[in-house]
């Protein structure tokens, strides 16, 4: 019985030893869990683009995150109102389609814009527009056309 008893607690022993490993393991992995990426900051990918055409300046900024991308784009004209606001939208291949939120004449608007983007080059593709939920959209973004597209070349970002 004696025997027994002794036999008892140093299984008992045993078994509080390899749980207080176990939990320690446990431990150890979870702060190895998808969980700890809540607290790492994305720092997104940013290049800048710009032009001048006499006095009229032009600059896209845009940030590429994994799901989506955002930026800032200004149309500064020198003797008619100016537009300046944020993109949103995503990369399909080297196109960037975007919604771009901007002020002009003290009025908010949104509108897509749609960017080819190929070595260090942004153009910007133009076609038939239509209002649709209070923005204009393109009717079909098969017919876009980049070949007479305000064209911005890579800068570096500076203010933006």
């Amino acid at each position: 019985m004696k025997y027994l008893f002794s036999v008892f607690v140093f299984a008992s022993i045993l078994a509080v030893s390899c749980n207080g490993s176990l939990n320690k393991t446990k431990v150890t992995a979870a702060s190895d869990s998808p969980k700890s990426d809540i607290n790492k900051v994305m720092i997104p990918a940013s290049t800048c683009y710009s032009s001048a055409i006499g006095k009229d300046t032009f600059k896209l900024k845009v940030e590429t995150f994994p799901n989506v991308v955002t930026g800032r784009l200004s149309y500064n004209f020198s003797e008619k109102d100016s537009n300046e606001g944020d993109i949103e939208g995503k990369f399909n291949g080297d196109t960037l389609l975007a919604d771009y939120k901007f002020m002009s004449e003290g009025k908010e608007s949104t509108r897509q814009v749609i960017f080819l983007i190929r070595d260090h080059v942004a153009t910007e593709g133009y076609g038939d527009m239509e209002e649709k939920a209070g923005m204009m959209v393109f009717k079909n973004i098969k017919n876009v056309n980049f070949g007479k597209g305000l064209i911005l070349n890579q800068a570096e970002c500076g203010e933006y």
